[in-house]
């Protein structure tokens, strides 16, 4: 089974590079982040027609993420728990069932910029509800993956200019602790499993030509649950997406699982 988590930044603007990359690269799953569209408005035919059932948690004009699959969907939750107050749309989980069930959960975790400030505070507050999460997966024993857009960059080795970053949300050291408590659980970070080596990014900034420069961040990650990781049978990442006509400023990574 080939799982891809992509940051479409925009649904409805990009619905046409992502129907073409649906024919083109054939997920069996794509977890979608900042859709970027209330439910009732996100362009659900033009996806069906090509095969994939549809979730979504929307938000109007922020956040959101979805659920592509050509197989079944069940047991579809949506939310992170832990605070019935939030109403920022970053989560959903379902079971696709294949030869084998597994419980994918898809995040789009806050950014956090300004850092101090409440949007961090807010931040480290989702981080430790996912912590939370994380272990409750671990604890069912289960064939389970979170994926999606973290904005977090765990090491300097995932930028092209870590010292850029060093005052970032994204990089801050409390930041990189939140993930590394979530990691310590347990899980198995799918790429660094199979790419120990600097050099790849997920995510290039529109802005001063990043792309052309490579001046990357690698941001989006998949985590894998013991049960998952033993069917792990390689990660990538999709990077010349970045390069085609009007593109978000994320590409898609893969897993493939022997599922």
């Amino acid at each position: 089974m080939k799982i891809a988590t992509f940051n479409i930044n925009g649904v409805k603007a990009r619905i046409e590079a992502l129907t073409h990359w649906l024919q083109e690269s054939a997920p069996d799953v794509a977890v979608l982040q900042e859709i970027k569209s209330v439910d009732e408005g996100f362009p659900r035919q033009a996806i069906e027609d090509l095969g994939y059932n549809v979730e979504t948690h929307g938000q109007k004009g922020f956040n959101g993420v979805a659920i592509l699959s050509k197989l079944p969907l069940e047991d579809v939750t949506r939310g992170l728990p832990g605070d019935d107050s939030d109403e920022q749309a970053r989560w959903i989980e379902a079971t696709v069932v294949g030869e084998k069930a597994l419980r994918i959960c898809g995040l789009y975790l806050p950014n956090g910029n300004p850092a101090p400030g409440p949007k961090y505070d807010y931040k480290l507050a989702w981080m430790e509800r996912l912590h939370n999460r994380a272990q409750a997966l671990m604890a069912n024993e289960e064939v389970a993956l979170m994926c999606g857009d973290y904005n977090i960059i765990p090491q300097p080795e995932d930028a092209a200019r870590p010292e850029a970053w060093t005052q970032d949300a994204l990089f801050r050291p409390e930041s990189r602790a939140a993930f590394r408590r979530i990691m310590n659980l347990g899980f198995t970070e799918a790429f660094r499993a199979r790419q120990p080596a600097a050099g790849h990014y997920s995510f290039w900034d529109y802005q001063a030509g990043a792309w052309d420069r490579n001046d990357g961040i690698r941001i989006d990650h998949f985590l894998l649950t013991p049960q998952c990781a033993d069917l792990l049978n390689d990660c990538w990442i999709e990077s010349a997406v970045r390069g085609r006509e009007k593109p978000s400023d994320h590409v898609p990574v893969w897993v493939d699982l022997a599922l």
